[in-house]
Order: C-alpha cells, then structure tokens, then sequence
C-alpha cells in the first residue's frame, strides 16, 4: 500500500514567495536609489542632463548593475551561483526556440491589443514610452540597449533568481507563474493613467511574461528569454520611432492603399 504524499508546507511556501518577491522588488527600489543618486550628483555638479543621457544612466543603472548585482549577491548568498545565473551560448536549436518565442510574444500582443480594442477596456502609458514619444532619438538607443542590458538584466532577475527560487519549492509550472505575476506587477511604478488601465496592463505582461518563463523552463538556458525580450522590445521601440518619426509619409502613404 503506497503512502499518502505529504501536504505542502504552506509556512515554507509563504516565506519562499516573499522571499522571491522581495529579491525582485529588492533590485527595483536598489536600481530607483541610484538613478537619484547619480541624477542629484550630475544635477549638483551643474552638467546638464540630456534625453539620451537620461535613459541610458536609467537602463545602466537599474537593469544592468542593480539588476545584475542583486541577482549575483542574492546567488553567492545560496552559495550556487550556477544555479541561478545560467547564460550559455545557444544551440542552434535554441536559437530557433528564441525566433518562435519573439513571434509568439508579438502574436500574443496583437491578440491582446484586439481584444481590449473590442471591448474598449482601459490600458495605461508606459513612461518610457512617452518620455520616447517626446523625445524619439532616445527610442534608437532603445533598441541596442534592449539586447544588451534590458533583456538580460530583467531575465537574470527575474527568471533566473526569482522564479529559479519559486521552482525549488512549488515546482516548474507555479514557478512560472508566480514569477510571472511578479514580473508584471512590478511594472506598476512604470504606467501611468487609472489604476483599472494600469491592472489591465499588467495583465498583458503576464501573458507575455509566461512566454518568457516557459521558454526558460524548457531550455535552461537565460539566454533565449533574454533574446525574445531583447527583440521584442526593440520591436515595439523600433516600430514606435517609425509611427513617430515617419508619420507624416505614413498617412500620405495610406492614401494610396487599394
């Protein structure tokens, strides 16, 4: 006669998820302290602070060293860094998975915006969106940042460290999830508008954020989520310059469609 499997310890799961959330809000509030840091010292130095300058001290900052130094000390602190921080070079394979994972998160969002745009639902802004809008250039920087600090900053933290944790405890397809949400709902700090807009939001970057933590999960490897999110982003970038930049030949453009 088998034996009954043990019940979950809820106490242990409770204190993981916290603990995982706190890690992923821990290299949030780390990254916000030194962008202040650094815009009061350039502000207190009398250097001027351009548009370009800004957003490329905010990624630096924020997604590359707060981001990449929460998830090492947070590593080195479970004695396995190997664990958690698991880039390699991809296969070939591999990089097909990345190709299929960028055009399933572009399908996801187009199905997403479909369906909000049916039933009028609010959305909220991105404030790097807008900050992009007003000044487009920045949008350009955008793009080559998003491959080399954005994806791989946010994929280490946030799948490597925080749903790596989530997995030792609630298994791979919670793990996911979970992370998941945390990947989303950090994003809280940066859309504006109502709070109904901003929750249905968040709710579409769960969707694309499962994308991301399901193809870690099926590789291993930090590097394809990091390269669908590269890619991804630098699409929306890519494409929000175009609508800025060219609009004026885009409708003259349209005139002409059959």
């Amino acid at each position: 006669m088998s034996r009954p499997s043990a019940a979950p310890d809820r106490g242990a799961q409770a204190k993981t998820l916290a603990l995982a959330t706190g890690v992923g809000l821990g290299g949030l509030a780390f990254g916000l302290l030194l962008t202040i840091v650094a815009v009061v010292g350039i502000r207190f130095a009398g250097l001027s602070l351009t548009p370009s300058l800004s957003i490329v001290l905010s990624v630096v900052l924020l997604q590359g060293i707060a981001f990449g130094t929460v998830a090492y000390a947070y590593a080195k602190y479970r004695d396995d860094p190997s664990r958690f921080i698991t880039f390699r070079v991809p296969t070939i394979r591999e990089i097909g998975l990345a190709v299929a994972g960028w055009l399933g998160a572009l399908g996801a969002l187009v199905v997403i915006s479909a369906i909000l745009q049916t039933t009028s639902a609010p959305t909220a802004s991105n404030e790097v969106a807008n900050f992009g809008a007003e000044h487009p250039e920045v949008l350009l920087l955008l793009v080559p940042l998003s491959f080399l600090l954005v994806g791989p900053g946010e994929e280490l933290l946030f799948r490597g460290v925080v749903q790596g944790t989530l997995r030792e405890r609630f298994g791979r397809v919670p793990a996911v999830l979970l992370a998941s949400l945390i990947f989303a709902s950090v994003h809280f700090t940066s859309l504006s508008g109502a709070l109904s807009g901003r929750l249905v939001t968040i709710g579409a970057l769960f969707v694309i954020s499962l994308v991301l933590g399901g193809l870690y999960e099926y590789t291993g490897n930090l590097t394809v989520p990091a390269l669908v999110h590269g890619a991804y982003n630098a699409t929306q970038f890519s494409l929000l310059y175009v609508s800025i930049a060219y609009s004026d030949e885009l409708q003259q453009a349209a005139g002409f469609l059959s």
